[in-house]
């Protein structure tokens, strides 16, 4: 009996879901080189670029967008690799961009002499192909041999090869990884531990490697061994080195979902489990103590370690058994841990506290952690850029709404340091303002915003306004320097806000949490209550409020659209997810689940039905005239998204605007010109709506 009533509702589950998917008269958007499917893509690019573009403003805006991104005045952000400072720069000369090196001697000159590496420009005609250069990883501690990762057309699919960085040139016979969504690691010159796509099985439902394998040099790729593996419904799996100037530590993860992973340690030949909960995460190994983040309380018996904390032990007595560990930091309910790096003397945190960024370091000393906050400045956001294996040499950014970003360097872990360089001010900041306020949710809860506008604003209820918001996967939204929002918003009058909603990390784990699959309302609720708090201010009105948002900001802002379009009049949707029904079963999309639950349960997909706006959308709705942008070559979120809900758009008779890009990847482009041009048409749009 209990057989046949488990058969019955899952036929019924089947039966319905294809049900669903058959009545999608749009699925064929989602073929993403169909012939048809382009002819669509084209036709929508032509109407809105013809209404766009003839805009007064747009030419005069583009250029002035464009000379941001190119202007030799940016700061050319460097990485530590043995004696050089390495960095990638694009420029108008160099617009599929130029790897580069110096000294440090040199950098700290004001005016380097640039070496250059690998000019991408140059590769791209030579070998006939739109590459995009997606990082180089170097080989400890020479730093002679890295792995190069070229994409086509900015896809997270990347091709390997590896590069000789002393005689400047790819190795003849070197390791060489076809386009997939590999991972790897040296292990030696001679030795990488990689995933990738080696066939049939060897990848997740989320289209990531499921096996890790050891590859020697000298042996095709289909003769690497396999070491470690993990199921078909994981996310992925890697294999990972550790390199301290004393130790190499080798660690394989079989990461379950996007918030789970557990992990062992490879010593003598044998894998052992790393005992820690499935959600912590391994912050880094210093001085030979492991180092984890704790997105939940775990309790040891004697003692329960905080949720949100930052705590050490030491590598060889855990693998022991040894639970000893010391707490190097335990934020409270106001603050969070965001970044976590280390020097060869001191373990460096950044974090939050009320949304505001603190730079402190941490020495391990006599069986304690001592602690120091590094002195920079407030209400802004910093990030270190780059640390050296092996010293305290490192630099790190300062920067905020209204100030350009400063690069400081410093050879002692931050105990002094100085300014480098410095990016220049666009536009003047003196004639605007930053304020902090609250907004209250539908539950309640207090919901913090950032607002930047003019010093002589009236609050009449008639200000264009842009609220921008992300909300998930515990990212946090910090004050970062308004550059092109400055030039193309700020200076011609319109007010920005930067929202906090529940989903972020704003506040640690349990912020992040609070906003989970049956709880996503919760995050949009705090979106609408911003909003709202806006409108009672009388900073503006629904008639010149406008939202922005990429990615799962994207879903954020199309929740907005088909819940309150009475809110706004302007909607500026960016590589967006939208068909929650099918999101799983396009390109990465399995491996969010975690975040908002599987569409396939009926009990899942009853609370994510209530807000995924594809299926949400109604004929009989006024709704706002949005933007939606995406680009063809995004194998993250895929293109079909956009696609398909501009598309039902159209059928239903709302007006819309619809712009896909060819390549870029899950971004605005790969070139400057591309990602000015983007930027260009979202903020004419906004002109146009919000005036």
């Amino acid at each position: 009996m209990q057989f046949k009533i488990f058969f019955v509702i899952t036929f019924m589950m089947a039966f319905c879901a294809a049900a669903q998917e058959n009545s999608d008269p749009f699925l064929w958007l989602e073929a993403v080189d169909g012939e048809k499917a382009i002819a669509w893509v084209k036709a929508q690019n032509s109407r809105t670029l013809s209404i766009l573009e003839k805009e007064p403003e747009f030419t005069t805006l583009n250029q002035e967008i464009l000379s941001i991104l190119n202007a030799k005045e940016r700061i050319p952000y460097p990485t530590i690799r043995g004696k050089y400072l390495y960095n990638f720069w694009q420029d108008q000369t160099h617009v599929r961009g130029l790897y580069r090196r110096t000294t440090l001697k040199d950098y700290l000159k004001g005016n380097p002499d640039w070496e250059p590496v690998l000019d991408i420009d140059e590769l791209c005609k030579k070998e006939n192909e739109n590459w995009v250069f997606k990082g180089a990883q170097f080989l400890y501690p020479d730093f002679k041999r890295c792995l190069v990762s070229l994409s086509r057309g900015g896809s997270d699919a990347v091709e390997i090869r590896e590069f000789d960085a002393v005689n400047r040139q790819f190795v003849k016979d070197g390791f060489y990884v076809p386009s997939a969504k590999n991972n790897v690691s040296w292990i030696d010159l001679n030795t990488l531990y990689i995933g990738s796509d080696f066939g049939e099985g060897s990848m997740t439902t989320s289209g990531y490697p499921r096996i890790c394998k050891i590859w020697r040099r000298g042996t095709p790729l289909s003769a690497a061994e396999t070491v470690f593996a993990g199921e078909p419904t994981d996310m992925s799996v890697r294999g990972s080195v550790y390199n301290t100037p004393k130790r190499q530590y080798h660690l394989f993860g079989r990461h379950i979902s996007f918030y789970r992973a557990r992990y062992f340690a490879l010593e003598k030949g044998r894998q052992i489990p790393l005992e820690i909960p499935e959600d912590a995460e391994i912050a880094t190994i210093f001085k030979n103590q492991l180092l984890l983040l704790l997105k939940s309380d775990w309790n040891l018996g004697s003692r329960t370690l905080k949720q949100g904390g930052l705590y050490a032990i030491d590598y060889d007595k855990f693998l022991g058994g040894d639970r000893g560990f010391t707490a190097v930091l335990e934020p409270d309910a106001r603050s969070s841990i965001s970044a976590v790096t280390d020097s060869k003397n001191y373990v460096l945190v950044t974090m939050l506290r009320n949304v505001r960024e603190e730079l402190h370091r941490f020495k391990w000393a006599r069986g304690q952690w001592q602690r120091e906050r590094i002195d920079v400045p407030d209400f802004g956001q910093i990030s270190v850029t780059a640390t050296e294996e092996g010293s305290d040499r490192l630099f790190f950014t300062y920067s905020s709404f209204l100030n350009p970003a400063t690069l400081y360097y410093s050879s002692n872990a931050g105990k002094s340091f100085k300014p480098v360089r410095s990016l220049k001010a666009f536009y003047d900041g003196d004639n605007y303002q930053t304020g902090q306020y609250e907004a209250v949710s539908r539950d309640g809860a207090k919901i913090p915003y950032f607002i930047v506008h003019a010093r002589d604003m009236t609050a009449n209820g008639a200000n264009p306004t842009l609220l921008y918001g992300y909300g998930g996967f515990e990212v946090s939204e910090t004050p970062y320097y308004l550059d092109r929002a400055g030039v193309a918003w700020l200076e011609k009058g319109g007010v920005y806000v930067l929202a906090n909603i529940r989903g972020g990390g704003e506040f640690g784990p349990k912020w992040h949490q609070a906003a989970l699959k049956e709880n996503r309302q919760r995050a949009y609720d705090d979106f609408i209550a911003i909003a709202e708090d806006l409108i009672a201010r009388k900073i503006t009105s629904p008639r010149h409020l406008g939202v922005m948002g990429g990615s799962n900001g994207g879903l954020l802002v199309g929740v907005m659209l088909t819940q309150r379009p009475d809110l706004f009049n302007a909607v500026v949707c960016q590589v967006p997810l939208l068909d929650m029904f099918r999101y799983n079963k396009l390109l990465a999309g399995a491996s969010w689940m975690a975040e908002y639950g599987n569409p396939d349960i009926p009990g899942e997909w009853a609370y994510i039905q209530k807000y995924s706006p594809y299926q949400n959308l109604r004929a009989d709705v006024k709704y706002p005239t949005p933007l939606f942008t995406t680009t063809t070559r995004d194998d993250r979120v895929h293109p079909g998204h956009a696609r398909k809900m501009a598309a039902k758009m159209e059928s239903m008779g709302h007006p819309f605007f619809y712009y896909e890009n060819m390549e870029g990847g899950h971004g605005s482009g790969c070139t400057n010109a591309q990602r000015a041009f983007m930027n260009t048409l979202e903020y004419i749009y906004l002109w146009k709506m919000l005036r």
